[in-house]
């Protein structure tokens, strides 16, 4: 992995990257609305290779599911799963309905409501991601959304991966649909004979998934557009560059495109990385695809300074942001822009992904600017609510006739003007 110098970085590297357009998305979208599930079993065919008779995932199919999965594994989802609930009703906590009297007559109020209707998806692809289903469900539940439906791809011999039904079943979902790519997205958004539509689609997933979700929002609502995973990973020469490059490595096998960097301080360190990187790669069973990503993505960066380091992380705004320096307190709290913060040696980035209880989806290619990981917040809307007497109209209503007045709106003067008995 390449060594670089902070100053010498392009402008580029602090940019948000268009994502290429995936070709045949909106084509695809299309044929599902316009053919619902004739044309869903056809693109299910073409893409996953998989004839569907039924996209609903029945009870024989999650028995044989269980049989398929061993008890540890199971156990490890029931335990992630827990942590999830219980970070996401912390969350959930800090939404509360309320009412309070503005002004002398007026009453604003608010009522926290979750969503009708919402989508999970769950890649399928290389790896079956059981704890993105985790990461998308609980906090659905968790906000009180009554029909939560799951899609992933039949890429298992025909058939969703044991371990995301598994999942899917122990989370009390029902509804679980055999479906995966931008047609399944389509199927979310317009609905099928088979499959009702949602409002709400979340979950990441390949390239032709992110461009479906961008076609059809506004139809639905989404969580974000994930790309390629980001690790960044801030350390000094107190940390250990055997963890550093496992840490690296972790996040450089999801894919090719996957990004990985280290910024330090410390020439001496960087070098140590760099060695523990080229010990420790010819070991993985994802060597191929690890060794991609930091060959075309990865990079050490020499700050000069932690000044410098911490200007380069809030320009950067990477998904997952590690610290491991001798004293985090330096940095923490003029660190503005991540997806989600790993603090310390032991606070290893693997363990969002799976069993802390925060979430793994999160806001890649420099989005962490303007928004958080996938939360309860996302399953909730904030419905706000007004009532006005004799006297709080006498209190406002001056202001909203000259506002009105002042933008040439004159109906909305006049609505405000009638009720206060004025000679129109």
């Amino acid at each position: 992995m390449k060594i670089v110098n902070a100053g010498d970085l392009p402008a580029s590297f602090f940019q948000y990257r268009d994502l290429p357009e995936a070709e045949g998305v909106k084509a695809i979208i299309a044929q599902v609305r316009d053919g619902g599930d004739g044309a869903l079993k056809e693109l299910t065919q073409r893409f996953d290779g998989a004839e569907v008779a039924d996209f609903a995932v029945d009870g024989p199919t999650i028995e044989a599911a269980y049989r398929r999965v061993e008890k540890d594994t199971i156990a490890a989802i029931d335990a992630a799963a827990e942590n999830l609930r219980l970070f996401a009703e912390a969350q959930r906590r800090q939404l509360a309905d309320f009412s309070e009297e503005v002004r002398p007559g007026v009453q604003a109020g608010q009522r926290i409501m979750p969503i009708d209707r919402v989508g999970v998806y769950v890649p399928g692809g290389v790896f079956p991601l059981v704890s993105t289903l985790l990461m998308g469900v609980v906090p659905a539940l968790v906000a009180g959304v009554p029909q939560i439906s799951v899609c992933s791809p039949p890429g298992y011999a025909g058939e969703i991966h044991p371990v995301i039904l598994v999942a899917a079943h122990r989370l009390g979902i029902k509804r679980v649909f055999r479906m995966g790519g931008a047609q399944a997205i389509a199927a979310f958004a317009y609905g099928t004979e088979s499959i009702e539509a949602v409002d709400k689609i979340v979950g990441p997933g390949n390239k032709y998934v992110a461009q479906a979700k961008k076609e059809v929002f506004g139809r639905v609502g989404i969580d974000l557009i994930a790309g390629p995973t980001e690790v960044l990973i801030l350390a000094d020469e107190d940390a250990d560059p055997e963890w550093l490059a496992a840490d690296l490595l972790a996040q450089a096998e999801h894919d090719p495109e996957a990004c990985a960097l280290l910024v330090t301080t410390s020439p001496t360190l960087a070098e140590q990385v760099s060695g523990a990187l080229a010990n420790q790669l010819p070991r993985l069973k994802t060597a191929a695809i690890a060794g991609e990503s930091l060959q075309h993505n990865g990079m050490i960066i020499l700050a000069k300074d932690l000044g410098q380091a911490v200007e380069l992380v809030n320009r950067k705004a990477p998904e997952h942001l590690e610290i491991q320096l001798k004293n985090p307190g330096e940095v923490l709290g003029r660190l503005r822009n991540y997806g989600s913060l790993f603090v310390g040696e032991y606070s290893a980035e693997v363990l969002g992904d799976y069993s802390a209880g925060i979430n793994h989806t999160l806001p890649t290619n420099t989005t962490a600017r303007y928004r958080g990981g996938l939360s309860v917040f996302d399953f909730v809307k904030v419905l706000t609510s007004l009532e006005v007497t004799g006297k709080g109209l006498r209190e406002i209503g001056p202001v909203a006739e000259k506002l009105a007045e002042a933008e040439g709106l004159d109906a909305h003067r006049r609505a405000v003007a009638i009720r206060r008995g004025q000679q129109l």
